[in-house]
């Protein structure tokens, strides 16, 4: 075991995912001296570990609370809880924790002025959305960015490349735990609701994680129908919101009726049909006008940003139309990981096909609760086909407004709800649940679900 303490202890990098690998990488790189620990047998990376970093020592099962004590600091991989308790133990005894976003901060602000900006993006729903929607109206303005966080590249890989003009972080609240030096050029929570209740004693405990993404920024953007997403401390930034239901400030975003239609404005101004938008549905009008709010605060031109929104046509897994089979569209929400995103994809849709909804949900609960979905399921799902660790709850909570009924898998789902749906129905995938208990991620899901449609089809 290496000596531990003082300025040149070694560091111990916590969890061997995607962003464990990337932050070895770049320690390894920098000859600083660090371990690896892991609480699994056989950690997912450890091979390219192995070929990146030869001879790195790698300490895989139950953390060893010696190991973490003894070092100078942790990089906290965010799939691991700061209460496990060789993780607390270190802390208390003053070891510094950070993750790699933290890293990445440190970074760009140790490059040469001028830093690079951050436009930072968090909220239970959308995240990714919005992210690619900003990434959409960069490209098209023809600005130079890293992309990164949450979504596709670990930020401590974006070092790597030439330097660009901006940089959109998508972040997740666990992410924001261990990050203190942020400080972004513009910030958002987009919206708030129960999530990963398994990790956190309260809801208000994962509000506050997301709120740290306003520390030190300049502009916060923030939802106007969602109370708990304003800045806790409005005083110390510039504030511009975003929201459907109360009508936009001068300054601020919203939607307006112009010429017997909706229109996304700012304030009085309209900018953009809705009817424009390839992307369908109430949450997708708020997710264009948060990136229109954020796109704003990081200067982009007005005109680039609209032809970009209206040019985007969504992303997989997301509310995916997945075509017409006998007179029946069937839809890939796989994203919708949470209660109140399928709820939010229930709705958009129910509108549309008039409560002829047939919903494929379940998978692992994190702990929600189901009964958020009551009202949309009593309004617009027509029966309801639950599989997965959390189909029992979901049938607990939800039989009393729709037929429920159990199946084994994705296939068996896909299967019946074929047999079962008539011309002009939905079919609808939104599990409402993690993807975990079957699947590697809720990709692998939604890809699950499209090869059970298409042996329908073929």
């Amino acid at each position: 075991m290496p000596e531990g303490g003082g300025e040149e202890g070694y560091r111990v990098v916590v969890g061997l995912g995607h962003s464990g690998l990337a932050c070895a990488h770049w320690l390894h790189a920098r000859q600083i001296p660090f371990v690896v620990a892991d609480t699994r047998a056989v950690p997912p990376m450890l091979a390219e570990l192995r070929r990146l970093c030869p001879g790195v020592e790698v300490v895989c099962g139950p953390l060893d609370g010696r190991l973490l004590c003894r070092a100078q600091s942790l990089v906290v991989s965010p799939g691991l809880s700061l209460q496990e308790p060789a993780i607390r133990k270190a802390r208390e005894q003053g070891v510094a924790v950070a993750g790699d976003v933290e890293l990445f901060c440190q970074q760009i602000q140790a490059q040469p002025a001028p830093r690079v900006p951050i436009i930072a993006v968090t909220g239970s729903n959308g995240k990714t959305t919005v992210t690619r929607l900003l990434e959409s109206m960069i490209r098209l303005a023809g600005v130079p960015a890293w992309v990164g966080g949450n979504i596709g590249t670990p930020v401590m890989n974006l070092l790597t490349d030439p330097r660009p003009s901006l940089c959109i972080l998508e972040l997740s609240s666990f992410q924001l735990e261990t990050t203190q030096s942020l400080r972004a050029q513009a910030a958002v929570v987009l919206n708030l609701a129960q999530d990963h209740m398994d990790r956190y004693d309260t809801f208000d405990d994962y509000v506050q994680a997301k709120q740290r993404i306003y520390t030190g920024c300049r502009y916060a953007v923030y939802n106007r129908d969602d109370a708990r997403t304003r800045p806790a401390d409005s005083r110390a930034c510039q504030s511009l919101s975003f929201g459907l239901g109360v009508p936009p400030g001068d300054e601020d975003f919203g939607v307006v009726h112009h010429e017997g239609e909706r229109w996304l404005a700012r304030g009085t101004q309209t900018l953009l049909p809705a009817s424009r938008l390839k992307i369908r549905g109430e949450h997708n009008l708020g997710n264009a006008l948060a990136a229109l709010a954020l796109g704003q605060c990081a200067g982009l031109p007005l005109p680039v940003m609209l032809e970009a929104l209206a040019q985007f046509a969504g992303l997989p897994h997301r509310c995916q139309y997945a075509g017409i089979f006998r007179g029946v569209r069937w839809f890939n929400d796989s994203k919708a990981t949470n209660p109140a995103a399928a709820q939010a994809s229930i709705e958009s849709l129910g509108r549309e096909s008039q409560g002829r909804i047939l919903l494929l949900a379940g998978g692992l609960s994190k702990d929600a609760d189901f009964s958020v979905l009551k009202p949309a399921v009593q309004r617009y799902v027509r029966e309801l086909l639950v599989f997965g660790a959390a189909a029992p709850l979901l049938a607990r909570a939800l039989a009393d407004v729709a037929p429920v009924c159990q199946v084994a898998d994705m296939t068996q789902a896909v299967e019946l709800a074929a047999r079962r749906a008539c011309p002009g129905d939905v079919v609808l995938l939104a599990p409402a649940c993690s993807s975990l208990d079957m699947f590697d991620s809720y990709e692998q899901r939604g890809e699950a679900f499209l090869q059970a449609l298409e042996v329908l089809v073929d």
